[in-house]
């Protein structure tokens, strides 16, 4: 038997030491005790509050936007429950003049950044209307092409930095968003020229039904920072205060010329993927849910703010008829928003018509005037 050849460097080694480093960062456990007292971020009573109803209201909207989804009513749709820490206490560290590049499952970030609930629908319809923010709302439309919106997210940082602006670009993609060209470029362009931008990737265990062991032989994706040489950090997901302090730490340190952060939130979806057909009882079990669901944000969250005396039963009803009582009329409001044209398509692509086009838009506004 050939003996191992011996070199003069462990490599094996040196991946083992950088993998150990990226260790769980959490703020309260399961049962909403505080569990790491130094790095509580400094939020009064009623931003925690105000935190705790953000996430109350993301949840009863994901509720309504699935049975409005099964009526008929909305189109495209992925159900965020379970990752209200993850993608509410992220935004929640931010400033209203930073940029959030969403991808598909970020709508309730896009909501709490400004986009009037009423053009969130109209987005899931394919409505031209629900991707025209409102004038000050620093949004791109939600990113159908997995990982593209990282890329984007290093431009428009790189674009900030230009114009001296104490603000960042915010992005999202999922675990298997990891697995994308884009993402790698998009960390490595924006540690290259130091640009003010927050990497988001929610680990929510599966890219579909891919589970993310499958993605990538990497302990974690948060040490993928290493390679662009820049910060990392694994959080959990499932924890508030954890979220939004490793975000609020990223932004200071973009804000500063520190340059970029990648980080990493282990938590779950508790729906299938997308309303398009996904079963997720063919590749999660039931003792997959169970444990999750132990885990839940807002249980996790409630206990903590009402040993605090800052939350009640009546506190969160209220939120709950709040959201669907808005969620109501929002919905109405794209009911009696009048229909996309293909002349409506045609004028808002271009600043002036192309010529071989214009005979093709006289055709159909005659066709649509009828």
């Amino acid at each position: 038997m050939a003996s191992k050849k011996k070199t003069p460097f462990d490599s094996v080694k040196v991946l083992e030491q950088i993998e150990e480093k990226f260790e769980m960062f959490q703020i309260l456990n399961e049962e909403g005790k505080v569990v790491n007292e130094d790095a509580m971020p400094e939020l009064s009573d009623e931003q925690l509050q105000e935190l705790m109803s953000r996430m109350v209201y993301t949840r009863i909207l994901d509720q309504r936007s699935i049975s409005l989804n099964r009526q008929g009513r909305l189109g495209f749709y992925a159900p965020t429950a379970g990752q209200e820490a993850s993608q509410i206490a992220s935004h929640y560290a931010l400033e209203k003049e930073d940029w959030v590049v969403p991808g598909y499952r970020d709508v309730p970030q896009i909501i709490w950044h400004g986009l009037p609930l009423a053009q969130a629908f109209l987005f899931s319809r394919g409505h031209f209307q629900g991707n025209n923010s409102p004038e000050g709302v620093n949004v791109l439309p939600p990113q159908i092409i997995i990982g593209a919106q990282y890329v984007q997210t290093a431009g428009i940082a790189l674009g900030l930095k230009k114009r001296g602006k104490d603000t960042v670009a915010i992005t999202y993609t999922g675990d298997g968003g990891s697995s994308q060209g884009d993402f790698y470029e998009g960390i490595n362009f924006a540690g290259s020229y130091n640009a003010p931008a927050i990497f988001v990737v929610q680990n929510n265990q599966f890219a579909i039904s891919t589970p993310r062991d499958k993605q990538t032989k990497g302990k974690t994706i948060a040490q993928k920072a290493v390679s662009a040489g820049i910060p990392g950090i694994l959080v959990d997901g499932m924890d508030p205060l954890a979220v939004y302090a490793a975000t609020r730490e990223a932004r200071d340190r973009a804000v500063a010329g520190e340059g970029p952060t990648l980080i990493e939130t282990l938590c779950y979806r508790y729906g299938p993927h997308t309303m398009a057909g996904d079963d997720p009882t063919r590749y999660r079990t039931d003792d997959m849910d169970t444990e999750w669901e132990k885990k839940d944000p807002l249980v996790r969250f409630r206990k903590f703010l009402e040993e605090k005396g800052l939350w009640n039963e009546e506190k969160e009803n209220e939120v709950i008829e709040k959201a669907k009582e808005e969620i109501k009329a929002a919905i109405k409001e794209a009911d009696d928003t009048p229909k996309q044209k293909v002349t409506d398509l045609m004028e808002i692509m271009y600043e002036e018509m192309p010529y071989n086009l214009n005979e093709q838009y006289e055709i159909y506004k005659e066709k649509e005037s009828k």
